[in-house]
């Protein structure tokens, strides 16, 4: 099994990255919640990955989280839910959304995402209700603070501002952070480094 791969980042083409280790470079399929956040071409990546081996072919499947890749292991336990499905699921939703549509049954969201109908939404809430640990104060917690961080690096990004130093000023900031004072604070830290 590959758990993890640590490479250069070659080739970016929406759902696929090819990823050089050594001299081989790896295939692999991420969700957009893991390519929004990959690196420039030529820079190292590491992706926790999942292996699927069929008669046709060997798949390999990455993540930038260990949490996306338990998710994912999760939702292809699932009768009716294979691979793809898992990645629009993670490529629709973070984790903690799916927590939260979870605890909440919430399955008109899940009908959102391509190829997820009404009857396979209810079987993915009915499943994962019981799979998934999750204490729901925890995740509403964490779903503002995931949304806050997004909103918050993504702000930074537009501005000109690398991956490294809006990471290192996103992990200065205090937890549950509102959008606009975070991105005032990180403004603050940055200038300060510069």
């Amino acid at each position: 099994m590959i758990g993890k791969i640590t490479g250069a980042l070659l080739e970016k083409r929406p759902p696929l990255v090819v990823v050089d280790v050594q001299g081989i470079g790896y295939e692999i399929d991420v969700p957009m919640s893991t390519f929004y956040h990959l690196p420039a071409i030529g820079e190292a990546v590491t992706l926790y990955t999942q292996l699927i081996v069929r008669e046709d072919a060997h798949l390999l499947f990455g993540f930038g989280t260990e949490a996306e890749r338990s998710v994912f292991r999760q939702l292809m336990k699932i009768s009716g839910v294979g691979a793809r499905t898992a990645l629009a699921l993670l490529s629709g939703l973070s984790v903690a959304d799916i927590h939260h549509v979870v605890s909440t049954q919430d399955s008109v969201r899940l009908t959102r995402i391509p190829g997820i109908g009404k009857k396979t939404a209810e079987r993915l809430l009915l499943e994962l209700r019981d799979k998934l640990d999750f204490d729901t104060n925890h995740f509403d917690a964490v779903t503002v603070s995931a949304r806050s961080d997004s909103d918050i690096l993504n702000a930074l990004r537009s501005l000109g501002y690398n991956d490294r130093e809006v990471d290192w000023a996103v992990k200065q900031l205090p937890n549950n952070i509102t959008v606009s004072d975070g991105i005032k604070q990180a403004l603050k830290l940055l200038s300060k480094e510069k």
